[in-house]
This record gives structure tokens, C-alpha cells and sequence, in this order.
């Protein structure tokens, strides 16, 4: 890799970033310009590695104003062999202080794909080789407006009473099956958002749904209608069976208040949940793939 330079922007070079093509169009995801414009990515934070002067791999860390944690990788694209990313990626861990988490954004159904994963496979294999293990596969789902199932009848659903219904029963349900953007939450406020949530989604505790059976609560979900976008930001309840029928419920609340999609983000792993989702009209449209040092 002699004829290889591998170096961090300037101020003023931010279009060198967007000079090598989207390997992946179809992924909704922040544009590099935009991301500037934010304050979240910058030059420092960006890395490239250029082959004759071409951009043949690219790494943008991102850290939102405000965020409490360190930068995380967020864009990682590779063209070239797996060994020219690890470098690239060495380089930038020395300069952070060591290695970062990095959130790998791909298509949803992204394994079906060989195109896709002709993409993809470079950057993981080089974030592996660069001391990177993969935590897990989260999914995020969109709804727009397909027809909701008829509810059983067996639950009733109001909105919350107050704080303190909420944090009872968040405190009760141990593994919350939806919490849409759980990474932002922890890497940019610090708040794990399966335990205390009230300190990410600050809305009224109006805006969250209550499930019961015979009058007694067993799940809640927080209809984030006022956030970046209309989102289920939290799903969980005592009883497994009422997830369907909780998700219904909170979609049909957002679109009422004039939501046209929702989004949810649910673990792959979580099979009854993610069939939850689909049977409620919901349809995924992309992953992140959490890889820590």
C-alpha cells in the first residue's frame, strides 16, 4: 500500500468525502453534507484513504452537539481490499485515543442480497480485523399507512396517568421489546432508554399508552409523535401476548394525531416481535450492526 495516503480532512476538503460514489443509494441514511451542516460529523472526525489521488475507502465518525459520549463511527465505505480499511481505521483509532464503536448501516433483508453484501462484507471484515467484535443486528421498521388488525378485545388501552404509572411500570418489565433509537440515546444523552426512558422522551406522559387486562396495567408505549419523526420509542409489557395489539394501538394513536409513518426499531434476534410488527402493516427498511472494540 505505498502509493496508499491515509489522513483526516481539512477544513474546506469536505466534498473529497462525497467525491467516491454511495456504494448503497438505497439506504435511507443522513447524508455526509448534511451531517456537517448539523454540527455532528466533521473534517477531524472524517478519514480517507486515497489510491492516486482517488477515494478508495471513507470513515466519518459522528458526535451530535451536546452528546455526552465519545464519536462513533457512523459511514464506513471500502472499495478496496479489507487491509486498506484495518489501516485506515488503525490510523484514526491512534488519533481518537483507541478503538470506537461503530453502528453498520446496510439494506434491510441485506444477507438475501449478493449485491449488497459485495458492499458490505469489505468494511466488516476490516472492522473485525481492526479489533471490532459484532454485538447485535437491530431493525428499523417503518409503517405508512397499511390497515391495522382488528383488536381481540381482550385489552383495553388509555394514555398514561402520569410519570410516576410510567416509571412503575417501566421498572416491572425487564426486556422492553421496542426501543427505537436506543443508540442515540446512550451514546449521545447517556440514558438507557430500557430503564429510564423519562429522561430521554420528555414529552407528556399523555403522549405514552397504557395496556390492561381487567383494568390492571401490563404494557406501555411511548407514541413519540413529537420527536424527529413519528415513532414508537418504547414497547414493553408483563405479558408477551399483548405486544400485537400494544403496537396497533400506538400506531393508530399517532396516525390519528396525523402521523403518516411511524418508525420501530426492534433486535433481530427477537422473532415474535419482529412478526408483531409485520402483522401490524410495518415493513423493514433497514439494520445497524453494533461492533464494539
Amino acid at each position: 500500500m505505498t502509493d496508499v495516503v491515509i489522513r483526516s480532512l481539512a477544513a474546506g476538503e469536505e466534498d473529497l468525502f462525497d467525491s467516491m460514489p454511495d456504494p448503497l443509494p438505497q439506504l435511507r441514511q443522513v447524508g455526509y453534507a448534511d451531517g456537517l451542516a448539523g454540527g455532528g460529523y466533521r473534517p477531524e472526525h472524517t478519514w480517507v484513504a486515497l489510491r492516486a489521488g482517488r477515494v478508495v475507502a471513507r470513515a466519518a465518525w459522528l458526535q451530535p452537539p451536546g452528546a455526552v459520549g465519545a464519536p462513533w463511527l457512523e459511514r464506513f465505505d471500502l472499495s478496496a481490499e479489507p487491509a486498506l480499511g484495518v489501516a485506515l481505521l488503525h490510523a484514526a483509532h491512534e488519533a481518537f485515543g483507541g478503538p470506537t464503536r461503530y453502528f453498520a448501516a446496510v439494506p434491510a433483508y441485506w444477507r438475501r442480497s449478493p449485491e449488497v453484501r459485495a458492499v458490505v462484507d469489505a468494511p466488516m471484515a476490516a472492522a473485525r480485523l481492526a479489533g471490532l467484535t459484532e454485538r447485535v443486528e437491530r431493525i428499523r421498521f417503518s409503517w405508512a399507512g397499511a390497515p391495522l388488525p382488528t383488536p381481540s378485545g381482550r385489552y383495553t388501552f388509555r394514555p398514561a396517568a402520569d410519570a410516576t404509572e410510567i416509571r412503575d411500570l417501566v421498572a416491572r418489565i425487564p426486556d422492553p421489546a421496542v426501543l427505537t433509537g436506543k443508540e442515540i440515546a446512550e451514546t449521545v444523552g447517556g440514558v438507557d432508554l430500557a430503564t429510564d426512558p423519562l429522561s430521554w422522551l420528555t414529552g407528556p406522559p399523555r403522549t405514552w399508552r397504557i395496556a390492561l387486562r381487567h383494568d390492571v396495567p401490563i404494557g406501555l408505549a411511548a407514541t413519540a409523535g413529537d420527536a424527529c419523526y413519528p415513532m414508537i420509542a418504547y414497547l414493553g409489557a408483563l405479558e408477551e401476548a399483548v405486544h400485537g395489539e400494544l403496537l396497533a394501538d400506538a400506531v393508530e394513536t399517532l396516525s390519528t394525531g396525523g402521523a403518516y409513518e411511524v418508525v420501530a426499531d426492534t433486535e433481530a434476534y427477537r422473532v415474535p416481535m419482529v412478526a408483531d410488527l409485520e402483522r401490524t402493516g410495518f415493513r423493514q427498511i433497514r439494520a445497524r450492526l453494533l461492533f464494539t472494540p
